[in-house]
């Protein structure tokens, strides 16, 4: 059976959405690959795509995408409300069907040689990929973001996995690995005090004692005046949509504060809804089979 493998790849533009488009159509019309969902956040200023395929026609078309995104894109230029430092900030490969973590490990090591050799844009491997325990958190490579990483990577213990010793000028730097299927879910606060919001985060999130597989922030909706608790939870099984959902609300109700509503960004995988509707409806002993889409 064909192996099938996911890569969600990040990319720092999300207000033009003629170079995001552009970025998009590398996943278009190849072989042994399907792009499923892309979004655009403004006040993010950032777009997250996410393609399945075969494990080599899914590495040459990220191949493709992150030149395109080189090309594009000027990290000197950007600014947005999420931490980022590459123009492509962040590639994680996950595996889905017939394929391992280990395949996952050697499709972004592939991705990496191959992109840094074409383009100049050097690469940090994290998660699983990690070459060493103080790579492993996305949030301590990218710790400095695009402005401060050129200081940043003079240290030896910051030195690339792949491409130059230095960022690339206006690409800056991209961190890519192998890792699990993640949620990218965020809450939506009705107030427009962003510190509200960072407290949130800090409560819930694994860093600062929350909970184990949940890393969150602050993030101010400029166009909608609002505060967000913008959130991945890395690992659903163990810590589930409904209890963080649960526990923000709980939260937010020390300020004053009131949920407007959530979201989740690109795909999620069924049985994390199905935990939350199992949670809130009580339901016993259901079991995935009884969704119909599942039988089909």
């Amino acid at each position: 059976m064909k192996q099938v493998m996911e890569c969600i790849p990040n990319f720092s533009e999300g207000r033009d959405l003629d170079k995001v488009e552009q970025i998009v159509s590398c996943f278009r019309g190849k072989e042994n690959v399907k792009l499923l969902d892309y979004s655009s956040d403004k006040d993010h200023n950032r777009s997250v795509v996410t393609v399945v395929g075969e494990p080599e026609a899914l590495r040459d078309a990220v191949v493709e995408a992150i030149g395109k995104a080189v090309e594009l894109i000027d990290m000197t230029k950007h600014q947005g409300q999420h931490p980022r430092m590459g123009c492509v900030d962040v590639v994680p490969f996950v595996p889905i069907r017939n394929c391992t973590m280990d395949d996952a490990d050697r499709i972004a090591k592939e991705t990496a040689k191959t992109a840094s050799e074409k383009f100049g844009q050097p690469f940090f491997l994290y998660e699983y990929s990690a070459t060493a325990p103080h790579r492993e958190n996305l949030a301590n490579i990218r710790k400095g973001q695009f402005e401060g990483m050129a200081d940043k990577m003079k240290d030896p213990q910051w030195k690339p996995d792949f491409g130059p010793d230095t960022i690339h000028p206006t690409g800056g730097v991209t961190a890519i690995g192998a890792r699990p299927a993640l949620v990218a879910y965020n809450i939506n606060l009705d107030t427009d005090d962003l510190e509200i919001a960072n407290k949130i985060a800090r409560n819930v999130r694994h860093i600062n004692g929350g909970f184990r597989f949940v890393k969150a922030m602050g993030v101010m909706l400029e166009d909608r005046n609002i505060a967000q608790v913008s959130m991945n939870l890395t690992d659903f099984t163990r810590t589930s949509i409904y209890r963080v959902f649960e526990t923000v609300k709980m939260e937010a109700r020390r300020w004053g504060v009131n949920v407007l509503g959530s979201e989740v960004i690109g795909l999620v995988p069924m049985a994390a809804l199905i935990d939350c509707a199992e949670y809130y409806l009580q339901i016993e002993d259901f079991k995935p089979e009884q969704v119909l889409e599942s039988r089909l």
